[in-house]
């Protein structure tokens, strides 16, 4: 069990090793990658959305009733803020993109493979890789960016509302934190999960949708396993990201 594991993880590890190389050959697929952009942004821009505004509200609650005991109300809008850019919306747009296109890239994958159309491809010199998964991982890795914005955005607005309008805040104060806490590389850290995220939900996705096993029942369990993957290594890239980060950028003021 424990030599399959590692089996899989090295195959997981060479398949990104060989997207990452294929990303610059030529030809570039683009109208495939267009193609997968267009469906990934049309599945993910209105759940995101919807799912930041209970999770900014959420955040901006916690935080308020927390700095309300410490008295530090002033702070609310600058410590609500940093959680949702920094950790709530890149997860955000992970798990939905891991979910929603994932599973979709992965399903379409495992069809192809089950019907032997990859194998057909190679016997005829085309690269399934440079084909079908680089124009796929290029494009959740790009909604991911995109949507990660879209998200901040939304679920700050929702934060601020539910702070201002449900625990009497000031639209001033919470402002006023914000500008005093936050800083650029905020943002830049934010983003850059997100890519990396992107990333990750693609390539494993693809994995699992290249290697199904036992026809379209495997098809079936490939696509659950992929989500369950992605979101365990999702929660553990974060969690040594925000390690690193908070290492190596001091915050705004210290």
């Amino acid at each position: 069990m424990i030599t399959g594991a590692l089996r899989q993880t090295g195959q997981l590890f060479a398949l990104a090793a060989e997207v990452a190389r294929a990303i610059f050959r030529r030809p570039f697929q683009f109208r495939e990658f267009i193609e997968q952009f267009w469906f990934i942004a049309s599945v993910t821009i209105l759940p995101a959305a919807l799912v930041s505004i209970p999770f900014g509200a959420v955040i901006a609650l916690q935080v308020g009733s927390l700095t309300q005991q410490l008295g530090a109300q002033s702070f609310t809008g600058g410590a609500s803020v940093l959680a949702v850019v920094q950790q709530a919306s890149p997860l955000i747009v992970a798990l939905l993109i891991a979910g929603a296109a994932g599973s979709a890239i992965c399903a379409d994958l495992g069809s192809r493979t089950i019907r032997e159309e990859l194998d057909a491809m190679e016997i005829m010199g085309v690269s399934a890789v440079q084909r079908l998964v680089v124009p796929r991982v290029l494009a959740t890795m790009g909604v991911a960016v995109l949507l990660n914005g879209l998200v901040s955005a939304v679920g700050i607005l929702g934060g601020y509302v539910f702070n201002v309008f449900l625990q009497d805040g000031t639209p001033g104060a919470y402002l006023s934190s914000f500008s005093a806490l936050a800083q650029l590389p905020d943002l830049y850290i934010s983003e850059l999960k997100a890519l990396i995220f992107g990333f990750i939900a693609g390539i494993v996705a693809a994995y699992r949708g290249l290697n199904p096993r036992g026809g379209p029942k495997g098809v079936g369990d490939a696509v659950n396993q992929s989500v369950v993957i992605t979101f365990l290594l999702l929660f553990f890239v974060n969690m040594v990201m925000t390690g690193v980060y908070l290492q190596i950028v001091p915050p705004k003021g210290g």
